[in-house]
């Protein structure tokens, strides 16, 4: 089935900020053994500014999982995240962050189309 035969949207974009560059390859490198990524393994982010705020961005295909039943991922601090995507990769998304992380949903947007959810990850 090509993508535009498929009923629903199957990526969800994410930014990741308030947190260290080290916090964000954890998540990035988890999320990359879950789903297909515009990310490639050795894109590190990178920390461009001493004091400026960064926001580092993936794009994921939740079409096919990697595999299941990742263990959680230990995170030094707190991680905010925005994904923005169609109603069921959203919600497929939220679902493996739930296994792997201690979500804390701080604001949603609801969409015709697309679901925004901007999000807090801790270790759990």
């Amino acid at each position: 089935m090509t993508n535009t035969e498929r009923s629903h949207p199957e990526t969800v974009s994410v930014e990741i900020s308030g947190c260290s560059k080290e916090d964000a390859r954890t998540v990035f490198d988890v999320l990359g053994r879950c789903f297909a990524s515009d990310r490639g393994p050795d894109e590190v982010p990178q920390q461009l500014h001493e004091t400026r705020p960064m926001v580092w961005l993936g794009t994921y295909d939740v079409a096919e999982s990697h595999g299941q039943g990742f263990p959680p991922v230990h995170l030094d601090h707190s991680v905010l995240a925005d994904v923005q995507g169609g109603y069921w990769a959203v919600d497929r998304f939220r679902h493996t962050l739930d296994s792997i992380f201690t979500v804390h949903e701080t604001c949603t947007a609801s969409g015709d189309q697309e679901r925004d959810l901007h999000l807090r990850l801790e270790s759990r």
